[in-house]
């Protein structure tokens, strides 16, 4: 597997899709930085590390009228192309009713707080 990120937020989108109440992932910090961002936005009820041998993520999805609380994904930065962006150059997402999330020096961040706090950083994905 070559982007991780890709196929955590694939992972994700589609077992809202097929109503599922939770899903498991491969561990990495990142992307447990990555489910608590989004657990701290609503995207998702839960994201907890489970497992001591082989470490796991498991990830309780939200739905809201019975459709899934995660509409689409769009990845912004690949590993064949990385994209970054200044404080100045982030913008906001559906017109606020998306999050931008970004890899910056302080930690995964949404959009909103890498603008407040004044950091640029990598773009990874936008989220609605």
């Amino acid at each position: 597997m070559t982007d991780p990120i890709a196929d955590m937020i694939t992972r994700i989108k589609n077992a809202g899709e097929s109503r599922k109440d939770s899903l498991t992932l491969p561990y990495s910090k990142l992307k447990m930085e990555i489910g608590s961002v989004l657990e701290k936005q609503g995207y998702v009820k839960s994201a907890t590390k489970k497992g001591k041998k082989t470490k796991i993520i498991e990830i309780e999805l939200l739905y809201q009228n019975d459709l899934p609380r995660i509409q689409n994904v769009k990845r912004v930065s690949k590993p064949s192309r990385r994209i970054y962006k200044k404080s100045t150059e982030i913008r906001q997402v559906k017109n606020g009713y998306g999050s931008l999330i970004l890899t910056t020096p302080k930690g995964i961040k949404t959009g909103i707080e890498a603008r407040k706090e004044h950091l640029g950083g990598e773009a990874l994905f936008e989220i609605w």
